[in-house]
Parts: structure tokens; sequence; C-alpha cells
């Protein structure tokens, strides 16, 4: 790997020129495999090259423009990243199950000018576009990158047999194959980019609200993969380039799964295998069982629905040498069984969409099974607790983390009022989290501050009620919120979901919390759910229970 010292002393300038760097070493091993078709460094070269060229010439698009991108994990995915950046256009990452509404948002406020779509996405586009600035929109199948008769095989399976493809009518659109065809052999030198230059416009989950765009230039994401460079150098010294394999099930539209995932594994030349629908557990494994797999990317809810399958924990986890997560709190109990079923420890890193997104991380070799924070800040990074006032905490105290550092974003787009919020004239991040530091200098994450239940003056962080909720034998998920309360200020109210084959009884359930917490952080009302609200990420939706909690707490009154 490069010196670190200096972050990004001897990386490229660009991030189209990172990839371009990767791809001239790894040349002619698999960059990434999907549904049976594979990709190399060599091709995705050249293919974001001629993509690249296409958009500037035929479409005429120039330097800042932006380029929404609403594809699931796809062999299509890397080259269309590569080539817009490296034609000096501007990522906008859309999450493909969005709805017409949250669809039509993020391409208004973004001023998208073009756009590349699954199939199976166009009907909301078509419903929406007239209200946005999109002018040019690619589609594609999902098995269009496959060679036939495979490519047939799938997209006919997908349209005819799952009906997944809704009828639409986009006029003009272009379609991705012919794209290709025409654009073979055209990719002239790159457009000239800098690290102060817009890469992404990176818009936040929305699990606490309307979305806004997150501004990250080129040297915000390089300077985060730098520092996970650092912070990963021995398990990247050791990839073999054509022999390990990273799987990615986690939507690669979402920082958490791109940057730290997808780019830094491209640099490494392992091969990547992306994985379209995680939450179709049966196909996930089966494509598991294809692989010896070295490193693995997933989150919380993720880890424990794969632990109930048995045919999951009767894989060869010979080869896994890195599992990684981050985005949502990791349970105790989901990391010591990942442990035994797997060998594997999880690595935990904490970071947010503004962060670019890295903040703090364990190393690969963090010895234990579960140390319930999430690593010491990342090197460059500076970190400072603050309460309602920002002014810092006392020692072991927990309050507001603030954030400082070269991967911190320019602001929200558009959001001036938003970004001064979030961004102090000192250069700050305030993240909304809640922390302290251990004695060893590493994060622990309390919990988000908006989600903090006051009851009776007294602080409750779900994330601690969870993490009991979930060391139940019979709970696999739980999510906690808080309700108003004439007698208390505010109650817990508790959303489990069963184990596979459990008959959880509440009444026991209760009686278990009462015996692991002091009584005002015991659940006011527990309430058992076949499944929880959740992001295509997969982090709960506090938000969503919160709303429905309301709702019949203003019934029953």
């Amino acid at each position: 790997m490069p010196p670190i010292d200096e972050l990004t002393a001897g990386w490229p300038e660009s991030l189209g020129a990172f990839f371009s760097a990767a791809c001239a070493r790894h040349g002619t091993h698999t960059a990434f495999a999907c549904l049976g078709g594979r990709l190399t460094f060599a091709e995705l070269e050249r293919r974001s090259a001629d993509l690249a060229a296409w958009l500037r010439s035929d479409l005429g698009l120039h330097q800042g423009d932006r380029v929404a991108v609403m594809l699931p994990n796809v062999l299509q995915y890397p080259i269309v990243l590569h080539g817009i950046l490296r034609a000096g256009l501007v990522v906008v990452n859309v999450n493909p199950l969005y709805t017409a509404r949250e669809l039509a948002h993020q391409l208004r406020d973004s001023g998208a000018v073009a756009m590349f779509a699954l199939a199976n996405c166009a009907a909301t586009l078509e419903t929406v576009i007239s209200e946005t600035s999109v002018r040019h929109v690619i589609v594609t199948e999902l098995g269009d990158e496959l060679s036939q008769p495979r490519r047939q095989l799938v997209n006919f399976v997908v349209r005819h047999v799952k009906k997944l493809v809704p009828a639409y009518q986009l006029a003009g659109h272009h379609r991705w194959l012919a794209i290709v065809r025409a654009s073979q052999g055209t990719g002239p030198p790159d457009q000239a980019v800098g690290p102060d230059d817009l890469a992404f416009l990176q818009y936040t989950g929305g699990t606490t609200g309307l979305s806004k765009g997150a501004m990250l230039t080129h040297g915000n994401v390089l300077a985060n993969l730098a520092q996970c460079a650092s912070l990963q150098q021995r398990l990247l010294a050791e990839v073999r380039p054509g022999d390990d394999v990273f799987v990615l099930p986690l939507p690669i539209y979402h920082a958490a799964a791109l940057i730290p995932g997808l780019m830094l594994f491209l640099y490494s030349g392992g091969c990547q295998v992306l994985i379209p629908n995680p939450r179709d557990l049966d196909g996930f494994v089966r494509e598991l069982k294809r692989w010896r797999i070295t490193g693995f990317v997933g989150i919380n809810t993720l880890f424990a629905a794969l632990l109930q399958r048995q045919d999951f924990r009767a894989l060869d986890f010979s080869g896994l040498r890195f599992t990684g997560t981050g985005g949502a709190p990791l349970h105790r109990v989901v990391a010591e069984e990942w442990l035994r079923v797997t060998g594997s420890r999880i690595q935990v890193a904490y970071g947010l969409t503004e962060a670019s997104p890295v903040v703090s991380g364990e190393l690969i070799d963090a010895a234990g099974a579960w140390s319930g924070n999430v690593g010491p800040p990342l090197r460059g990074t500076e970190i400072s607790l603050r309460d309602g006032e920002g002014r810092p905490v006392p020692d072991g105290e927990p309050g507001e983390l603030w954030v400082r550092g070269p991967q911190v974003m320019k602001g929200y787009w558009k959001r001036a009022d938003a970004t001064a919020e979030v961004l102090t004239p000192e250069g700050f991040l305030r993240t909304g989290d809640m922390a302290r530091l251990t004695g060893e200098g590493s994060i622990e994450i309390v919990d988000r501050k908006k989600d903090m239940i006051l009851v009776s003056g007294f602080n409750v962080y779900p994330n601690e009620i969870e993490d009991i909720a979930t060391r139940h034998e019979d709970v696999v998920e739980a999510a906690c919120v808080g309700v108003p309360d004439e007698r208390t200020g505010e109650a817990v109210v508790l959303y489990v979901v069963a184990r596979q084959g459990a008959m959880l009884n509440l009444d026991h359930l209760t009686g278990y919390l009462r015996s692991q917490l002091t009584g005002y952080k015991v659940p006011r009302r527990i309430e058992e759910r076949t499944e929880l609200p959740k992001t295509n990420v997969g982090k709960i939706l506090r938000r969503v229970l919160r709303d429905e909690a309301l709702a019949a707490s203003r019934q029953r009154g």
C-alpha cells in the first residue's frame, strides 16, 4: 500500500485515476462476479472509458453535471460508476426500491440531467420524470452483462416468470446493450478532475426524515480510502488477486458498502461477488456455496438471519479471514454466534454518510469476540464529545460525537441551513450520535441522540435495551422507541421478532428484562412482530415504529 503518513501522499488526485490504477495493476484477474457472469479489471477499464466518452460526446454532458444511478448490485454498476467519475461527472446514487415520491424528491433536489435505471424501476421513473430535469435515461435489465444464453434466460425469468418489470414507456430512452455496442473503442483521455471537485451527491438514509445530499469530493473519498487502507493494511497486503473472494451483499449505492467495501477491495485486487438481492436468503446461500470466501461485509440483521439457517451454518468457512460491519449496532449474541459458526471475528467500524463514510474502526487482528465499541478514530481524524451546549463533557461521560478530518463532507447540496446545523465554524461535524471514550481511546456508541428516551428525567438508550432483548433465547430482532407518557414524560415500547420455530412468551420476556435492566428502562409495552420495518440496507426504522406507537397510544387514550 502507498504511504499513509500524509493520508493521500502518492495516491491519485481523482477517483477515476484511482480506479484506473487498480485496473492497470490487476489486469486480467476477475474484478467482479454476479449471477454467473464475470468482469475483469481490464474489461472494467476499457468499458468505463468507452462509457465516459459516450456520456461526454453523445449526450453532451459537461463536467459537474449530476448523473443518477438507480441500480442494485450488478455488473453494470462498477462500469457506470467508473465511467461517470472519469468523465468528470457527479454520481447520484438512488435506492432502486424508492417509491415515486422518494425518487422525485432526490431527482429534483440533485438536478440530475441523466440517469441509469434498472428496467424493474423504469415504471416508477416514468411517473415522475416530467417533474425533474432528467433529459437522458439509460435502461438496463438484470442480466444484460451476462453472456448468452444466460443473459436471455435471466432477463426472461425476471420479466415474464417473476413479473418484476412493470410495463413502462420512457420516450427516447437508451438501452444498455445498444450504447455498449455504439461506444466500443471510443474512449479518449479522462476529464481532468482534482481533489476539490465533487464526486458524489450521496443522500442520507432518511431514517430520521427527508434525505439530504451530502457533497463528497474526490479528495474526501480518497482520504477515507487511505485511512481505511491504513487500518486494514495487513488484510489488504495479504490479498491474492485471482484467489481471494469478497462477498458484497449490502447495496453498493450505500456509502458504507461502496467506499470501504467495493472501492477498497477493488484496490486490493480481490474478486468481489455482488449480490443483487440479499433478502432472497435461499438464493444468497446458494451463491455462497460456489465460493471459498475470504471476506464478508454485512450488518447485524443480515448476520442474524443467516445464522438461523442450517444450510448457511454448513458452509465451508476455512478461507474466511475478514468479516466487517458498520452502519448499525452489532449485538453481542450475534457477534459471538458468528465467531462460533464461521471462526471469523466481526470487525466493527463506525461512520456516517457525511464522513465519506468511516470515522473509526477496529483492526483486523483485534482480539476477543466482541468489544462493544467501534475502535479508535481513523488516522487524521479528530473527535470531541460535547454536551447540548457544545461544551466538552467530563472524561467517561457520554456526549454527542463531533468529528473533524479530511473525509468530512463539504456540506449538504443546496441546504445552507441544514449544513450550518451540523458543521461548526471550526470544521467539526456534529454526528447526532451519543458516545463515550474507553480508557484505551476507542469509541463506544451509546445511541442516536434523536432516539434517546427520557423516562422520569433518566436517559434511556434504545441500543442497550435492544441488545439485552436479543440475548433472550427466543428473540432474534428487537427495536425500542419512546412514546409520550403523562406520568414519566416518556415510556419505553419494545418490538420483537421471535427466532424461527420459537414460541415467544411475552410475560417471560418481560421478567427476563426486569432481571437485566433498571426499572425505568424496562419496556412499558412489548409487541411481537413477524418483521420490523427496515431500510434497504437493513437498518431498523425506529421512526416508523415510533409513529405507529404514537398512533396506538392516541387510540387508547
